[in-house]
């Protein structure tokens, strides 16, 4: 079976995070947020994916390559973004078959069962099958309505608090037969959540199914270290890399992952739920927990990070507080003794000197 993965650019509140890297390389214990995405694909029985990738698709097409996990892997790119649906009938003749094909969000950690929500699907003679979560709160999603069968009667795109016909909302994973193309535009930017699903549901083609398991959509800063956290206690035992050098005074509390390089000075603390991405070096005193840490950071003496985001070759100076919430940004240096209090965002290759003590963004 083929999937097609959606791979668009940022969240908008992860997008001011990296200068180098789209979303789907966020590490998560140290591999690619799309690396998990992959490796569930192929445990589904799927055995090629198509990647529709538009920003930086040079970076992922080197990081991921022909092949991973056993899949192969297709290549459909945008000269500029399609959206939900542009992207499913751009690459058509890589898709059509004489079997249905999954579609996923790029975006979406999840450990559902696909070989059920294809059978769900042929069982029921769909067109389109999604993939449902019950959820507090569906304002954010597109929340449906079913009748006894499973068909879906409405769908409503990120309704009102209040105004969602239930809270069963798209999961961002389909099912769909090839009929589905004649639906999509060609040549534009295209929703298939606002254009394609309530023409399908006025006309009874589709349907959902509600789905349990890890679901997470990786579009905020808390997701993302949720995320970052269900895959932490996932792992098999400790997860360290290569060549790494931690003081003997130091405390590693799992579950925390440490890459290959990583160098650790005395009496700091590590975790739990951290990882720390490869070549990092952190100094004496520090505390980091809940957080995640991209490659080549330095973390100064006495510094602590709780609940963030640290990125790439990013800087952190002595006695630097970074609290819950706040996303350093690539390259970015926080200086001696500088407080970064809870949801700021500070954007790559920005020098900090003084305290910031009310949420919003640094540019």
């Amino acid at each position: 079976m083929k999937a097609l993965v959606l791979v668009g650019g940022f969240g908008t509140r992860l997008r001011p995070l990296s200068c180098t890297r789209p979303k789907m390389l966020f590490p998560l214990a140290n591999q690619a947020l799309l690396d998990w995405t992959l490796k569930n694909l192929a445990e589904g029985g799927v055995d090629t994916v198509v990647l529709a990738v538009n920003y930086m698709a040079e970076s992922l097409v080197r990081y991921f390559g022909p092949t991973k996990f056993d899949l192969g892997i297709i290549y459909s790119r945008e000269g500029r973004p399609l959206g939900t649906g542009g992207p499913i009938k751009k690459a058509a003749d890589l898709l059509i078959d004489d079997e249905p094909f999954l579609v996923l969000n790029g975006d979406i950690i999840s450990d559902i069962d696909y070989q059920r929500l294809v059978e769900h699907h042929r069982s029921k003679g769909a067109v389109a099958t999604i993939a449902l979560m019950r959820v507090q709160d569906p304002s954010r999603y597109g929340a449906v309505e079913q009748d006894g069968d499973g068909r879906v009667l409405r769908f409503v795109e990120k309704p009102e608090r209040g105004e969602a016909p239930s809270n069963l909302i798209n999961a961002g994973i389909y099912v769909f037969e090839k009929e589905v193309l004649d639906y999509i535009p060609d040549g534009r930017k295209v929703s298939t959540e606002e254009e394609v699903f309530p023409i399908l549901a006025k006309e009874g083609k589709l349907y959902g199914l509600e789905v349990h398991g890890l679901w997470l959509d990786i579009g905020v800063p808390e997701a993302y270290l949720e995320a970052n956290q269900e895959i932490l206690q996932r792992l098999d035992g400790p997860g360290r890399g290569e060549d790494i050098e931690v003081h003997k005074t130091t405390q590693i509390l799992d579950p925390s992952y440490l890459g290959e390089g990583v160098k650790v000075g005395s009496h700091s603390v590590i975790g739990p739920n951290t990882s720390i991405s490869e070549h990092v070096h952190i100094g004496e005193g520090c505390k980091i927990e809940n957080s995640i840490i991209f490659p080549g950071a330095t973390i100064g003496d006495y510094s602590s990070v709780r609940n963030a985001i640290i990125g790439e070759n990013s800087i952190l100076e002595r006695w630097v507080k970074v609290e819950s919430g706040s996303l350093i940004g690539d390259y970015a240096i926080i200086m001696d003794g500088v407080t970064i209090t809870e949801g700021v965002t500070i954007c790559p290759s920005k020098t900090v000197s003084e305290s910031i003590l009310q949420p919003g963004q640094v540019m």
